[in-house]
C-alpha cells in the first residue's frame, strides 16, 4: 500500500517494514546495546527493589562487658535477638572499642558498665552508653532509636530483676554520636562525592581510549611500533592519574573551604589510598574499551559500572543495612572499599594499617583488571 503526494514520491509501507527489519537486525548484531537495553531496567528494579534499605537492620555491632552478670547477658541476649543489631564481637576493654569503631568493622557498640545489675537493683536509674559510628547518620539514628525499646523489654523479662516504682525508668542510655556529633549529613556525603565523582569520570575517559583509536584510523600506528600491550596500557592511562589526583584536590579543597569537611588522619595515607583508587579505575575502563566495538558501547559498559557502584556502595544508602547477596557484590566495587577509606581517614583519623582490608581489596581489583585488559588488548584489527 502507497500513498501518493503531489511530486508523485508517497509513503510506502514495504520500504518503511524494510528499513524496519533491517534495524532490528542491526540491533541484534550490536549484542551489548541490546543486552544494556534489557539489563538495566531489570538491575534497577532488583537494586532498588531488594538492595536498597532505607531502615537498616542487621547493623554490625560490638557489646563490651565491663561486668559480667545476669542482666549484662540478659541484655545481650537481647541485642543478638533483634534484627536490628548483629552483634560481631564481645570485648573487655576500652581500646578494643575504640579500634572496631575507627576500623569500622563495628557501627555500634553498647557498654554495659560495672555496678549496671546493682544500681537497677537499688532502685537507681543507671545508665547504659552507646558509641554510635556516626559518619553514617541515616544508620545510626534508627538503631539508636531502637536500642531503648530492646533493652527494656529485656530488662523486663529477666525476673530476677524487680523494680519498686514501676513508672519510674529503670535505666538511661548515653549516645556518643562519634566522628561526627552533630549528625551533619555533609560529612557523610562530601567524602562519598569524591569517590562517586571519581568513579563516574575516569572509567568514561579510559574507557574511550582504546575505541577512539579504532575509529579514527590511529590504531595501525600503534599496531605497527615495538610495544607491548602493558606498555600501550600504562602509557594511555598515564595522564589520567594526573587528571584524577588533580580532581581530588580540587574536591578535597572544596571540602575543607566550603563544606568545612575535616581531614582528622594523615594526609599522605589518604593521597596514597586516592592514587591507588584512581588507578584501579582507570585499569576498570581501559577493560571496557578492550571488549567495546565502539565509543557507544564503551560508553554503556561504564555506565551498567557506575550504576552498582553507586547504589551498592554505602554512599546513597547504609551498606550494613543491605542484604547479604547485596553486600557480596558491593564488596566486589572499587568505590565500596574507598569510600570506607577516605571516610575512616578524613573523619576517625585512621591509618592504612587500620584500613588494611579495603587497600588490599582495591590492589587486588587493580590487578586484576590490568591483567585482564593487557590479555584482551587487541593485536590486530580483527
Amino acid at each position: 500500500m502507497t500513498t501518493t503526494t503531489a511530486n508523485g514520491n508517497g509513503f510506502s509501507f514495504g520500504r518503511f517494514w524494510a528499513m524496519t527489519i533491517k534495524e532490528f537486525i542491526q540491533m541484534t548484531r550490536d549484542r551489548i546495546t541490546l543486552a544494556t537495553m534489557v539489563a538495566l531496567p531489570i538491575m534497577q528494579l532488583f537494586l532498588f527493589g531488594f538492595a536498597i534499605n532505607t531502615t537498616p537492620h542487621n547493623l554490625p555491632t560490638a557489646v563490651l562487658m565491663r561486668e559480667n552478670t545476669d542482666v549484662g547477658r540478659s541484655i545481650l541476649a537481647a541485642l543478638e535477638n533483634t534484627d536490628f543489631f548483629e552483634i560481631r564481637s564481645v570485648v573487655t576493654r576500652a581500646e578494643d572499642m575504640d579500634s572496631l569503631l575507627q576500623s569500622g568493622k563495628v557501627l555500634f557498640v553498647v557498654e554495659i558498665p560495672e555496678d549496671f545489675e546493682r544500681s537497677l537493683r537499688r532502685g537507681d536509674t543507671p545508665s547504659l552508653l552507646v558509641a554510635a559510628d556516626a559518619t553514617d547518620p541515616v544508620a545510626s539514628s534508627s538503631a539508636l532509636g531502637a536500642l531503648s525499646g530492646i533493652v527494656t523489654s529485656a530488662l523486663a523479662n529477666d525476673r530476677q530483676v524487680e523494680f519498686s516504682e514501676p513508672t519510674k525508668p529503670a535505666f538511661s542510655i548515653v549516645q556518643h554520636r562519634r566522628y561526627n556529633p552533630a549528625g551533619s549529613s555533609t560529612l557523610n556525603i562530601v567524602p562519598g562525592l569524591l569517590g562517586t565523582i571519581l568513579t563516574m569520570t575516569l572509567l568514561i575517559f579510559t574507557a574511550l581510549s582504546v575505541t577512539r583509536e579504532v575509529e579514527r584510523g590511529t590504531m595501525e600506528n600503534l599496531l605497527s611500533m615495538p610495544i607491548k600491550p602493558l606498555e600501550i596500557m600504562l602509557g594511555k592511562i598515564a595522564p589520567y592519574v594526573l587528571i584524577g589526583l588533580v580532581q581530588s584536590l580540587l574536591i578535597i579543597g572544596a571540602g575543607l573551604l566550603v563544606f568545612h569537611v575535616p581531614i582528622i588522619g594523615d594526609p599522605l595515607s589518604l593521597a596514597a589510598a586516592t592514587t591507588l583508587f584512581v588507578i584501579t579505575n582507570l585499569s576498570i575502563g581501559y577493560t571496557f574499551s578492550t571488549v567495546a566495538a565502539n565509543q557507544l558501547q564503551a560508553m554503556q559498559m561504564a555506565m551498567m559500572f557506575f550504576l552498582p557502584n553507586i547504589l551498592l556502595s554505602g554512599f546513597m544508602f547504609p551498606f550494613a543495612g543491605m542484604p547479604k547477596w547485596a553486600q557480596w557484590i558491593g564488596e566486589a566495587l572499587p568505590l565500596t572499599h574507598y569510600i570506607r577509606i577516605v571516610r575512616a581517614i578524613m573523619l576517625k583519623g585512621a591509618d592504612i594499617e587500620t584500613l588494611a582490608y579495603d587497600t588490599i581489596a582495591l590492589a587486588y581489583l587493580m590487578t586484576v583488571a590490568m591483567l585482564i585488559a593487557v590479555r584482551r588488548f587487541r593485536r590486530t584489527l580483527d
